[in-house]
């Protein structure tokens, strides 16, 4: 199986059309650029968060040329402290034009399984998956692209049905 790196699939925003959607599954993730700004804030610290400007940049251009840029994550509750982080930051991504919505696992239809093993994944106009691959600590290893269009199809099913349940992020109250 071939990677690409993250920044490689960033670039994929460069040419989608019209829809790029991220489905999230996991609790915590081990992202270098957070650990400091993370710790600071379990530490009730003030928070630099400047690691974000760049992902905020790309969200900014994609929407600014009126594409969609939408994100579910399935969560656990009660919420690890990652997700309550996360949470609390998700205002940047959303003023930047990402529309994010949070889906309790408890809530998810009974007997679903998720396409891809459960890795997260990307979707960009219903054609292309990136899909994510995360090492034993849950630190990133890099994305595979996928094409086949049976698992696109089925992905494509998922995000359409995980979108209707999940609760916009301005009306989800931890």
């Amino acid at each position: 199986m071939e990677l690409i790196s993250s920044a490689e699939r960033n670039r994929l925003f460069e040419s989608f059309k019209q829809d790029a959607f991220h489905l999230e599954l996991r609790d915590d993730y081990s992202v270098p650029d957070e650990e400091s700004p993370f710790t600071s804030w379990t530490r009730g610290e003030s928070v630099d968060y400047s690691f974000m400007e760049s992902w905020t940049q790309l969200i900014r251009s994609a929407t600014s040329e009126g594409k969609t840029v939408r994100r579910v994550r399935v969560i656990t509750e009660p919420h690890t402290p990652y997700i309550q982080w996360e949470h609390e930051t998700t205002g940047i991504n959303d003023e930047a034009g990402e529309d994010i919505r949070w889906l309790p696992r408890h809530r998810l239809p009974e007997g679903i399984t998720f396409p891809m093993q459960g890795n997260d994944w990307w979707l960009y106009d219903d054609k292309l998956l990136a899909v994510g691959h995360f090492d034993d600590e849950g630190r990133v290893l890099g994305s595979e692209v996928i094409t086949a269009p049976d698992v696109v199809a089925e992905c494509v099913r998922v995000r359409d049905l995980l979108w209707g349940l999940a609760i916009p992020h301005g009306e989800y109250q931890p």
